[in-house]
């Protein structure tokens, strides 16, 4: 967070790993206090914007960051821009890559849009939904290919001519592919550019983001200049560590938490959280306040894990998981547990265990499946097998019982 003290709300600042610029607390392009005080005397919502590019299929805990401080900006009563990157995405940030991505096509984009604002809340009230889809005026929705795809040669020649050779490879994963004679394909140079002009398309007053992507927000307030447009403010939030303590919170690295995750799933696995990353779960996943948590280390890994349960999935589903999830761990698996349930009506029997824990995608291969059992992390109504080879013979030797790997996933068979 910036040293300068400013008059925000806390609101505002909670969270904030970088605000620019951070000057002159009487000027609006330099100051977002002075912005924000001129928005409300003009009564005029600022406008702020968030670009998603919709390269998966499931948001985690680590994206909802962004998307918990649009939806504060919504509750003071400004506008959240979401532009859906359904025509950037077919190129791929390079932000953070050490290869050239792989682009997705047009209709894998879409469904993957789709998928995103369903998981963001579209048709639930504001009170279930991350945003606020509801109340008028507080959220523009936006695709980039409604500017993009009507681009013509001269402007993309235009926007090219506002950066150098020399400032893109000056952005960090640019210089180490560089440096190490890893490609970069030319397309890539062009996503900051497009990212920034989104930010002109829709006026944006501040862009949220990632500290990783400083660069092209920055990029985003240069040609905003060129176009004569108020430069907007970049404010930028940390990049939340995965379960794992360590890297970022990745799908590829599977140390993630679905935001629309089961509530025993998602609060078996907060509760375990390594100590030295468990402060910032709270101060960036949920509300609580930071002067009166438990000094207790698994106090607070409870409270963090529930609350963050709680905003996903309402107060009693999170204290209903709570309890589950310790008595399933325990062992004490006769009580009726509101245990995800997993369909076994299409796996043909007999079935080896390896087999059956990836073709329900428990684990994510035959081989994982095959370390996880011999590893002892595998338990069926609490019995541990440790053969990765032990058949089950028929259906109804699994129906009802309930499957624990490690001690963050539970799941009850069903037909």
């Amino acid at each position: 967070m910036p040293e300068e003290q400013t008059p925000f709300p806390s609101w505002l600042t909670r969270g904030m790993a970088d605000l620019f610029p951070c000057g002159d607390v009487d000027n609006s392009d330099q100051n977002l206090a002075a912005r924000l005080d001129a928005g409300l005397k003009l009564k005029k919502p600022l406008r702020i914007k968030l670009g998603i590019d919709p390269t998966s299929s499931s948001i985690h805990l680590g994206h909802s960051i962004l998307f918990r401080k649009l939806r504060a900006f919504q509750d003071a009563g400004h506008t959240a821009v979401l532009i859906i990157g359904d025509f950037t995405a077919q190129i791929g940030d390079p932000t953070g890559k050490s290869i050239t991505r792989v682009q997705l096509t047009s209709e894998e984009v879409e469904q993957n849009s789709e998928t995103y604002l369903n998981q963001l809340g579209l048709g639930k009230p504001p009170g279930k939904a991350v945003l606020d889809f509801e109340t008028p005026g507080l959220l523009e929705i936006h695709r980039n290919s409604e500017w993009f795809k009507g681009l013509d040669l001269s402007t993309v020649i235009e926007l090219l001519g506002k950066s150098t050779v020399g400032q893109m490879l000056a952005k960090e994963d640019f210089a180490k592919r560089y440096s190490s004679g890893t490609a970069i394909s030319l397309h890539e140079f062009l996503y900051p550019l497009l990212q920034g002009y989104d930010s002109v398309m829709i006026r944006a007053d501040v862009e949220l983001g990632g500290t990783d992507q400083k660069f092209n927000v920055a990029m985003g307030r240069d040609l905003q200049r060129h176009f004569k447009q108020k430069p907007q403010f970049g404010f930028l939030l940390p990049i939340l560590a995965g379960l794992d303590g360590s890297q970022k919170m990745s799908k590829s690295l599977g140390n993630t938490v679905g935001i629309d995750e089961d509530p025993i799933s998602m609060y078996s696995k907060l509760e375990k959280v390594p100590d030295n990353i468990v402060r910032s779960y709270v101060t960036l996943l949920t509300d609580l306040e930071l002067d009166k948590l438990p000094e207790n280390p698994r106090e607070l890994q409870r409270a963090m894990a529930l609350a963050v349960t709680e905003t996903r999935h309402g107060s009693e589903a999170a204290k209903s998981a709570q309890i589950s999830s310790a008595a399933l761990v325990s062992g004490r698996l006769n009580i009726q547990a509101d245990v995800p349930e997993v369909s076994i009506s299409e796996i043909t029997f007999p079935i080896k265990a390896f087999y059956l824990l990836s073709s329900l995608r428990i684990c994510v291969s035959s081989s994982d499946a095959r370390r996880k059992i011999e590893g002892g992390a595998v338990r069926i109504d609490g019995e541990k097998i440790t053969n990765p080879n032990l058949e089950f013979s028929k259906r109804t030797v699994l129906l009802g019982k309930v499957l624990q790997l490690g001690k963050k996933t539970f799941r009850r068979f069903i037909n």
